[in-house]
């Protein structure tokens, strides 16, 4: 996967660096930098609604509560300004933080493993390439928050250590919220709590989730699972990049982060909505592929293009298009075919 004030996402894109196509996360866009920007000049509109509801709601409570108006506020999108209060206090992440104090800082200054350095630093050049924050030659550039907060994580989970993609979740923390100590306790939300044991050697969660999308479009759009069916292991190729990267280079960054709102507050089960939101919406065209090549080539396509850029509209679609899916079935379907895959393992010699 090649892909400090406070970022404003009410902001249109903008141009710097000498003309280059960038937008407010730093991000080139050579190729669709016009559509990003029309897009952006209609959904800024839809930020500043956003913007003013939520500094009233933060004003009149400022300790954030779960309740179904800030569900329904989460699902309609977080403004950038208080995307990493919300993540923070929806997530646990703020709790932890306080009462774990100096914690982060003691990681970084403990003795660390030569080798989960090496690898970390190998990867902290391949991480966003196409983002002018992360380029070395950037001033200030984000990559020695990125390499510390992987170090941290690292020694603070040993069993983890650092997994190839991590460095982009990480990346895309810090660009939200410009913080080191709250990217790393946001990580350990993730990969603690809201993901199921997916970076893991064993990459057991992973794999669960993997079969649970296989019966899920089975249930939801049949004739997918039926194609899909054809193809031993066609999940693998197609959807593991979208659960382990969070669909980061996968979806454009509005829609990501639209995700990762709905993500921190309602759990996983948002990565389900999102895959069979996209699989229903493209079925007709993925029910015209002919070969494996033609299922994987689709899969790529299915992320593209006007209906995944348009993040508001796309964020609506997936409270709607998949129908009822709680996260109580998820925790089924997971208990079942993690059972599958382990009574799978056991027989191998």
């Amino acid at each position: 996967m090649e892909r400090e004030t406070q970022g404003n996402a009410a902001q249109p894109p903008t141009c710097i660096n000498g003309g280059e196509r960038i937008d407010p996360y730093g991000f080139e866009r050579p190729h669709d930098f016009e559509s990003y920007k029309e897009m952006m000049d209609e959904y800024v509109a839809v930020l500043n609604r956003r913007s003013l509801r939520w500094s009233k709601l933060l004003q009149e409570k400022p300790h954030v509560e779960k309740n179904l108006t800030v569900k329904r506020y989460v699902r309609k999108g977080v403004p950038n300004e208080h995307r990493a209060k919300i993540w923070m206090a929806a997530s646990g992440a703020q709790e932890r933080l306080e009462s774990n104090p100096g914690h982060y800082q003691s990681l970084l200054a403990a003795e660390h493993d030569p080798k989960l350095k090496e690898t970390i630093q190998t990867d902290i050049n391949r991480t966003f390439p196409n983002n002018v924050l992360f380029q070395s030659k950037a001033e200030p550039g984000l990559q020695r928050a990125l390499y510390n907060v992987l170090l941290a994580y690292g020694h603070h989970n040993q069993t983890v250590g650092y997994c190839q993609g991590m460095n982009f979740i990480v990346g895309y923390l810090i660009i939200i919220t410009k913080d080191e100590e709250k990217s790393f306790w946001l990580m350990d939300a993730l990969l603690g709590r809201i993901l199921p044991d997916y970076y893991s050697p064993a990459m057991l969660g992973l794999k669960t989730d993997q079969e649970v999308i296989d019966e899920l479009v089975k249930t939801k759009s049949p004739a997918v699972g039926q194609l899909m069916a054809q193809y031993p292991g066609i999940w693998t190729l197609v959807v593991s990049r979208w659960f382990i990267c969070l669909y980061i280079d996968i979806l454009p960054i509005e829609t990501v982060l639209r995700i990762w709102d709905c993500l921190f507050y309602e759990g996983s089960k948002v990565l389900f909505r999102v895959a069979l939101t996209l699989i229903a919406h493209h079925q007709p065209e993925i029910l015209r592929a002919r070969s494996l090549c033609d299922v994987c080539e689709c899969f790529k396509q299915i992320t593209c293009g006007a209906f995944t850029l348009d993040c508001h509209t796309f964020m609506q679609k997936i409270f709607t298009e998949p129908g009822s899916l709680s996260m109580a079935t998820i925790e089924k379907l997971r208990e079942k075919c993690r059972q599958q895959i382990l009574s799978g393992e056991s027989r191998q010699p």
